[in-house]
Formats: structure tokens, sequence, C-alpha cells
């Protein structure tokens, strides 16, 4: 059902003598018009079938990113970038060995580029970004290990 189809019903009980329309369309959608007083806002039943998947598929997408290792976090808000041009090497990738104060990345802020340096040593497990990614603060951006 369209917008247009929507509008014509409710000037249909408009005119009518009619005080409340329900209906309900093919695909379970119910439709619920009330003439009466104060306008209704009417919430769409949300059937239990149709939200079990996505739980299950937000959950298995939470346990993946569980990985035990220090989360390098974002200091600032702005664009990430893996290398410090579009022809360089990354400064990490997967597996790369990282000291404290190592570079990790640069984070675009106000056409200022910042280096982001590791605050621990170990191995780089996951990278959380690709190039051109906003970032917030906080944002999780490096796992090590």
């Amino acid at each position: 059902m369209d917008y247009e189809q929507i509008k014509k019903i409710m000037k249909d009980l408009e005119e009518s003598k009619l005080e409340e329309l329900s209906f309900e369309l093919p695909d379970g959608t119910k439709v619920s018009m009330k003439k009466s007083g104060k306008p209704q806002v009417v919430v769409p039943e949300i059937r239990p079938e149709v939200i079990k998947p996505q739980e299950e598929a937000i959950k298995t997408t939470n346990e993946e990113k569980k990985v035990e290792g220090n989360v390098v976090k974002a200091p600032m808000v702005g664009t990430f970038y893996s290398k410090s041009s579009p022809d360089s090497k990354p400064y990490v990738e997967v597996g790369s060995r990282v000291k404290k104060g190592d570079v990790l990345c640069i984070i675009e802020a106000m056409k200022l580029m910042n280096e982001i340096e590791s605050e621990f040593d170990g191995e780089v497990v996951d990278i959380l970004l690709k190039d051109g990614d906003m970032v917030d603060f906080g944002k999780e951006m490096f796992i090590i290990k």
C-alpha cells in the first residue's frame, strides 16, 4: 500500500459517518484509523519471528569480535588512515609486532594529521577500521595482544 492509497482512505473516512476503521494487509501490517478528538500514534505490532533471526545475527557478530588483548581507542574525532600517503605501506598490519610509542595510524582532524602511537607492546591481532573511516572519541581501532 502506498502513501496515496493511505491518503485516499483517510479522506474517505473523514467524509464518511464511520468513526473508526481497522484492517490488516496481507504482509501482516495492521492499520487503524479513528476520527475522534486527539490524534493517536499507532505502533505496528512487531512479530517475534521477524526479530529473532536479527538478534541472533547481532549476538554472533558481537561474540566474534570478542578478542582478548589490549584495545587502542581513538583519542579524538576525525578520519582514520592506516598509512601516511596513498602509495605508502601501512604503519602496521595484522601480525605486526609493535612497541609502546610506535605509530599505528593517522587521524586527520581539522586538516591536521595526528599520528596515533601504541600504548602497548605486543602483536597487532586486529585492525577494526579501514582507510577513510570516520572515528569518534573512544572508538576501538586496534587490538594488541
